[in-house]
């Protein structure tokens, strides 16, 4: 394969294109959870990105290049568009200059350079308009004009027409051009579809170095780590000396990815690579961005402080970097140092650090800069407001957050839309989300992908079924391409919403999987309790060569817990470090405690802990502590506990396991004691809530709600449950009750647990033989599950019950966990 590098002209203007910093917004909504994976979708990763312009430049030619001229003005080009319609798009018309385009350019030139001012100012649509008109106009499309076409359909992230575009490419022939090739990855990373990127790049006959660091880029922001690792050895391999760009976007790669070791191992690629013997502002601003994500401000403190040239772009990757590790102060200090110096801060500056602020929950520091922002003058772009309605999205202050979303009432793109959602989502406002998403189609902004996966990772948090089935029917009907991402959201949020049996149909209809989908039913399996089946699900993995990562063990060993396979679970534990490689994380050590310790090897479990060559977190002895509350160990579980609040004395949750404990064991003057403690420091119980929805709507329960609108009927259907429990002979269980009460209190507070009433609502709200669906955010007690068995088959209901740690499916008066949870 021949390799071309072009001429010393087209190599300039690339590397000028390129090191632009893009003003793109690089925030991200809420995402999927999935045990303790999220799944990343195509937006990009929220914080400030030193890499190349989202796009592939033109070559210089005098559609792109005009000597100097300015003629990125939006109000100029709009003017020039309008004087063609006047003319009636007469191609023979030369289009009148006043001084804003060069005498003597063709009208493809022309043509051109209204496509290429439109995507500049970030104005697609009209660029696509224009181009469907030359289209119908039989107007000779060239190697010049086909990149902007294509930027512009990355801009809206439209795969569909980004395909389309690509049809008439390759009817044209224009693909042999490396431009357009280029241009074409990129538009397929901004859509994605790493995928076809990378077909494009495979079946490149030329290819020179912006090709390998845009495939580079491209696999990168689409979180294809290990490819994009790959890549960067085969580009090594065959010589190809890379570009100050090219070795930026290796430094993002290793920022996202927070390797410390080959972050280490760039910069000193860098330096080796470099043609100057200091490196240039660019790539050094790159490496600093690369060692604060990486946790290490020490080496971008000193990387900023060998700056002879601080740019505000450098000011500002080291601020953000700062906010980014939670040090907040310094990077206070450092920002009003920067204005000290005359260095002034641009938009990108404070989209950076409001995105920062986002990531790290920094409210008061969010809202600081909200205030900078207007009082100094800045035009509150629709860029700016939508990470600012996502940074206070992230901080949970969802009134600001629809404050500042009703400000932008004109030109709202499926951005803001999608970041107001995301608000919603991420505040379980699930009926606010669905208006609002109504509201969005009816504006007639169509949904991306990131909006559809927001809804439906809201629909999985609430295990609302009915709305998350109609998202499904949504993307259905809009024909909404279903890559990777979106199926596996899909499939996730089946599995959480309690039908297993629908997400098992759509993975193993899926025709390509990676490894995020695998990890979704693995883990699906497992929170249903169906240990067998996860074993199975990987052993085809392993049949079909797909390697498994940290994530997919985590999903097998809790399924493993769930369903009491002890052996199998030290089988595997074995061989993800002998046979894959991986080394144990706190995670994967957590699970194996608790997997030991609800088989009620509580000494195995001590055992592990001790024997952990990293020290053990609050996760790992709060696994301890639950099993010994659940075997009735308190010795044990108080020596665990006196470990767990070591680490945080302030959680609440903790407290309460350890209060429990004494509880069980009738040490009262022991449990009012933590409890004594709790109440001084103004720490408080989270209170036991439960979801059910009925007919698209969700309806919460708090444990002794008496709020409901229906609660008349519903307190009439508890005392028919429990009149019905009595004559099967049930007993209450009241040793669930944790507290030194008599027993008809105890009863009563048995009788008034959120599950309880969610289930009454149901039975009274649903037809007959209809399933009920339940989430609680709780363990399920004792006593709840033994009634919730008998229920089921009093009432011939199939009752599903989702709590904190997995789900119960109730039928007959069996529960689908053997009385194993």
């Amino acid at each position: 394969m021949h390799f071309a590098y072009g001429s010393k002209a087209k190599k300039a203007n690339q590397t000028k294109m390129e090191m632009t910093v893009s003003t793109k917004p690089h925030f991200i909504p809420s995402l999927i959870s999935l045990t303790t994976q999220k799944i990343h979708h195509h937006l990009p990763h929220p914080t400030l990105k030193f890499n190349p312009t989202p796009f592939q430049p033109l070559p210089p030619t005098p559609s792109s290049s005009f000597h100097g001229h300015d003629l990125s003005n939006l109000e100029q080009t709009k003017q020039i568009h309008a004087h063609i319609i006047k003319t009636h798009f007469h191609q023979t018309l030369q289009i009148p200059s006043d001084g804003r385009l060069p005498s003597g350019l063709s009208p493809s030139a022309q043509w051109n350079f209204l496509i290429t001012s439109y995507t500049k100012n970030n104005q697609p649509r009209n660029a696509l308009n224009l181009y469907a008109q030359l289209r119908k106009m039989d107007f000779e499309v060239d190697n010049f004009m086909a990149p902007s076409v294509l930027k512009a359909c990355g801009q809206l992230s439209s795969t569909q027409l980004g395909k389309e575009a690509h049809g008439f490419v390759l009817k044209k022939g224009l693909d042999r051009d490396v431009f357009v090739g280029n241009a074409l990855m990129l538009m397929y990373g901004e859509c994605a579809c790493v995928e076809y990127a990378r077909l494009v790049f495979d079946k490149m006959l030329e290819r020179d170095v912006v090709s390998w660091s845009t495939m580079i880029r491209c696999l990168s922001r689409n979180k294809e780590y290990d490819m994009a690792l790959e890549l960067i050895r085969e580009m090594n391999l065959m010589q190809v000396r890379p570009s100050e760009a090219a070795m930026v976007s290796m430094a993002n790669l290793f920022a996202d990815t927070a390797n410390m070791r080959m972050a280490k191992a760039i910069h000193a690629y860098v330096i080796r690579n470099s043609s100057n013997e200091q490196m240039g502002v660019p790539i050094t601003t790159a490496l600093m961005d690369m060692y604060a994500k990486c946790g290490n401000l020490g080496s971008a403190r000193q990387l900023f402080n060998g700056l002879t040239q601080k740019t505000v772009v450098s000011w500002t990757a080291m601020i953000a970097g700062y906010i980014r590790s939670n040090r907040l102060r310094e990077g206070t200090e450092l920002f009003l140092r920067m204005r000290e110096e005359n260095v002034f801060p641009n938009e990108i500056t404070m989209l950076s650090l409001i995105i920062e602020c986002g990531f790290t929950r920094a409210l008061q520091l969010g809202k600081q800069l909200h205030a900078y922002v207007l009082r100094n003058g800045f035009s509150v772009s629709l860029a700016l407001a939508t990470v600012m309605v996502d940074m206070y999205g992230k901080c949970s202050d969802i009134r600001n957050a629809r404050a500042l979303f009703d400000s932008t009432t004109q030109n709202r793109d499926v951005m803001i839309w999608t970041a107001m959602l995301s608000a919603y989502a991420q505040a379980h406002c699930i009926d606010q989300a669905f208006d609002l998403f109504v509201q969005m189609r009816n504006c007639g902004v169509e949904p991306t992908k990131v909006t559809i996966v927001s809804l439906l990772s809201l629909c999985a948090e609430a295990g609302a079924l009915d709305l998350g089935k109609w998202v499904n029917s949504y993307i259905d009907k809009e024909r909404v391409e279903v890559d990777f991402i979106l199926n596996t959201a899909l499939v996730d949020m089946y599995a959480k919403c309690g039908d297993i049996d629908a997400a098992s149909r759509l993975f193993m209809e899926a025709r390509n999987r990676d490894i995020c989908m695998w990890n979704a039913i693995i883990t699906g399996f497992g929170m249903h309790g169906y240990g067998e089946e996860a074993l199975d699900i990987f052993s085809e993995m392993d049949r079909q060569g797909v390697k498994p990562n940290g994530i997919t063990f985590i999903g097998l060993l809790h399924a493993c817990s769930h369903a009491g396979l002890v052996t199998e679970g030290r089988k595997l534990f074995e061989k993800m470090v002998h046979t894959f490689d991986l080394v144990p994380q706190i995670e994967h050590y957590g699970c194996m405690v608790d997997l030991l310790g609800r088989a009620g090897l509580l000494d195995e479990a001590h055992e592990m802990i001790k024997s952990m060559p990293i020290t053990p977190n609050a996760i790992v002895w709060g696994a301890l502590v639950a099993a010994c509350r659940l075997h009735k160990n308190p010795e044990l579980g108080e020596l665990a506990a006196t470990q767990l609040l070591a680490i945080e004395p302030e959680n609440c949750g903790y407290n309460v396991l350890i209060s429990n404990i004494y509880a069980a064991a009738n040490r009262w003057s022991d449990a009012a004691g933590v409890r004594k403690t709790m109440k001084a420091i103004g720490m408080k119980k989270e209170p036991g809530h439960s979801l059910i929805e009925v007919n698209g709507t969700v309806h919460e329960f708090l444990t002794g709600d008496q709020s409901h609108p229906q609660i008349k009927s519903i307190s009439k259907m508890l005392n028919e449950m429990r009149r019905k429990l009595n004559d099967a002979g049930y007993v209450p269980q009241t040793s669930a009750v944790l507290r030194n009460i008599d027993e008809e209190e105890k009863e009563t507070a048995l009788t008034l647990h959120s599950e309880k009433l969610a289930m009454a609502f149901g039975l009274i709200s649903t037809a007959p033989s209809t399933p009920i669906r339940i989430v609680k955010n709780l363990r399920v007690c004792d006593d709840c599950h033994a009634a919730t068995k008998l229920l089921s088959k009093i009432y011939g209901r199939i009752i599903i019950v989702r709590d904190r740690k997995r789900f119960h499916h109730f039928k007959e008066g069996y529960c689908s966990c053997g009385d194993y949870w």
